[in-house]
């Protein structure tokens, strides 16, 4: 007697699912033990590691995971380390980012290496205007905010300088 049963395949649905969970734990772990707090002024800033994953995942798997990983990944890591304040801004910068980034990548033409840039940069300005502004509201106060530019910028730099050079590499790997 022959067997009727035959396994589940995975469906492109669930496939979709266990990337964005896995770049949401990237990106909370990468933010959470990757992380060092500058001693400037104000709220002075916290240089961090989860835009690498962050990256990845917008260059690789595109706007919607990318958005996915950086609000709920950062927006995360505000909740569990005591920033909770912080939580709902993270969400909306950080998610922006993430999709910008993915957008920016699958619709412009050209060199990959120079459009993820152009990506990056563009992150760069979402997360320091987004930051200051979210650090105005916060704090009440127009100059305090300008002690978290630096952290904000060196962090999506260094990403950018770890994540630009491999994401067409990653990318060909993940869809072979």
């Amino acid at each position: 007697m022959e067997s009727t049963f035959s396994p589940p395949k995975t469906t492109s649905k669930t496939k979709v699912i266990v990337i964005n969970a896995l770049f949401i734990a990237l990106t909370l772990l990468a933010t959470m033990f990757i992380n060092i707090k500058l001693p400037i002024m104000g709220n002075g800033g916290l240089i961090h590691l989860g835009n690498v994953p962050l990256f990845i995942a917008a260059l690789v798997y595109g706007k919607k995971t990318g958005a996915i990983a950086g609000a709920f990944g950062m927006g995360f890591f505000d909740l569990i380390s005591g920033w909770a304040i912080w939580s709902p801004f993270t969400f909306i910068i950080v998610g922006a980012m993430g999709f910008v980034v993915g957008l920016i990548s699958e619709k412009v033409p050209g060199n990959k290496m120079f459009v993820n840039t152009l990506a990056i940069a563009t992150a760069l300005i979402i997360k320091v205007v987004g930051y200051y502004f979210a650090e105005v509201i916060l704090y009440s106060n127009w100059i305090q905010p300008f002690g978290s530019i630096p952290g904000n910028i060196m962090q999506v730099v260094i990403a950018g300088i770890i994540v630009v050079p491999l994401a067409e590499r990653l990318k060909s790997r993940a869809f072979r």
